[in-house]
């Protein structure tokens, strides 16, 4: 669409909007002035994109009826196959719906992206098609990957495999959902504040953060671009790190990825964890909506481990408490900024900007009203405080939490790993259709307290299934030196070998 320059009155408006005063013999002056730019974008429009090139066909493939889709984890189905042979053959995975996979439709969990279908594929899609796997189709996920729970989807809410009626956690929600019902063998869910994590932990799954940047964020709709991570969620350990091993590492785009160290994950895989140490974090437990069975599960599994012969001891970190409020002005920024003002893409960095994407997505102006409540409150608390101090509480947050990141440097210098409960609770109850605004929003954010903190630090962390209370899953939350997820996985085999998980 050819740019115009604007008339006398749309650049007087402009102006007042920027508390400029201008004269309007200046207005004329400045239209003459700007041509040259507007001529030069609308060169740039004609020119053709940049965009990797689509390696694998496929079907668009359908939206599962709801008889098809009891736990509601499906968005669309499709069935992409990729190398005839690799590490991943046999293995059927779904995306998370903030990914893009060309051809297939992606709505983000908000009804203003309907209809929206991208042209290229992540750099995930390609490397799990390159080791064989088969792309099974799109996860539901929470309306713009704002809420911790199930319940904020434009199309509905996300059922836990293990009880109906109760969340399966968010915002990955039907990545948990499908790999913890069965439905697939691995899913690729996205966390900013927890939201692998917290579905793995309600349904039961193993799901791990890695270390920020080991896996490119390419082709993933952003939230903010500090605390941007995607990653592995699977029913077994050596699914994870073989799902791991295929995505990670360097792809020439993605501007997180700095000084990034892969590994072989599966070789960590079936060792035992004898001389490893492992330290309880005592601010990981207690927390005012802490429930004793989940506190004491936890405890249970670290001597657990202590059993299977590894160091337990408890430490403190105190700064831990902190984490979820160092993160608000964070996520605050990065919602506005980057999803909303920023057309989904935000800019100052060197990336692959799917300008498709951002074009679709400027509607969100004109349907602000069909965002769910929790993201109409990260939209007005985000304008709020940016116009009335600007972005300082975003600095300051980012420089605190780096003093966040050395006190958990400090204590890995001397374990392995730190342990805590992935989550304070188990899966509470859906809200009602008609349940108050306050229910909605603090049903989708009572579950981020000990899970936040990696997303800041950028520590790889792991949630494993530890034990079953009222028919519940209970989270076990492993996190270790960044780029040491060969650390996680040797724990959390040699726990999922030791016994079920289910019967501790």
């Amino acid at each position: 669409m050819t740019l115009l320059t604007p008339t006398h009155a749309e650049l007087h408006d402009i102006a007042q909007q920027l508390n400029l005063t201008l004269s309007e013999d200046d207005i004329e002056t400045f239209r003459d002035l700007m041509a040259g730019s507007i001529d030069a974008l609308n060169q740039v429009d004609a020119m053709p994109d940049e965009l990797p090139t689509v390696k694998y066909p496929r079907e668009p493939g359908t939206r599962p009826s709801a008889q098809a889709n009891p736990l509601n984890g499906w968005y669309y189905r499709t069935r992409i196959t990729g190398a005839a042979e690799g590490p991943l053959k046999g293995k059927t995975v779904a995306l998370k719906d903030n990914i893009m996979l060309a051809g297939v439709p992606m709505m983000c969990g908000s009804a203003t992206l309907e209809g929206y279908v991208p042209e290229v594929d992540a750099t995930v899609v390609e490397r799990i098609l390159d080791a064989g796997g088969e792309i099974a189709g799109k996860a539901h996920c929470e309306s713009f990957c704002l809420s911790g729970g199930s319940h904020t989807g434009a199309a509905g809410p996300v059922h836990n495999p293990h009880k109906r009626g109760y969340s399966a956690g968010g915002s990955s929600s039907g990545s948990g959902a499908l790999v913890g019902g069965g439905e697939v063998d691995m899913a690729i869910g996205g966390d900013q504040g927890g939201s692998i994590r917290i579905p793995a932990s309600f349904c039961g799954v193993y799901g791990l953060k890695p270390t920020y940047g080991l896996v490119p964020y390419t082709g993933v709709m952003p939230l903010e671009v500090f605390v941007d991570h995607i990653g592995p969620m699977t029913s077994t350990v050596l699914d994870n790190a073989s799902l791991l091993q295929a995505i990670a590492g360097p792809d020439g785009y993605d501007p997180r990825q700095r000084g990034v160290l892969t590994h072989d994950y599966v070789a960590a895989v079936g060792r035992d964890v004898k001389g490893m140490k492992i330290a309880v974090l005592a601010e990981g437990f207690g927390h005012d909506n802490s429930e004793a069975d989940v506190d004491d599960c936890a405890r249970a599994a670290a001597a657990h481990f202590e059993s299977l012969g590894a160091s337990v001891r408890q430490v403190s970190i105190p700064m831990h408490l902190n984490a979820q409020a160092i993160a608000m002005p964070i996520l605050n920024h990065g919602i506005l900024q980057t999803m909303l003002v920023g057309d989904g893409f935000g800019g100052g960095r060197d990336d692959l900007y799917v300008t498709s994407l951002m074009e679709y997505h400027r509607a969100w102006r004109e349907r602000i009203d069909e965002f769910s409540d929790n993201g109409k409150l990260w939209a007005l608390t985000g304008t709020y405080v940016t116009q009335r101090v600007g972005l300082r509480h975003y600095g300051k947050a980012v420089n605190l939490a780096r003093r966040l990141r050395a006190h958990y440097d400090a204590v890995l210098e001397e374990f392995d790993l730190v342990l805590a409960p992935t989550l304070p609770i188990k899966a509470s109850p859906l809200p009602e259709a008609d349940a108050s605004r306050k229910e909605q929003v603090d049903r989708a954010m009572e579950m981020f307290a000990n899970t936040v903190a990696a997303d800041i630090t950028h520590h790889p962390s792991m949630s494993i299934p530890c034990g079953l209370r009222d028919g519940l899953p209970v989270g076990l939350m492993l996190t270790a030196k960044h780029f040491d997820e060969p650390s996680i996985y040797r724990a959390a085999h040699a726990f999922e070998q030791s016994k079920d998980w289910k019967q501790m």
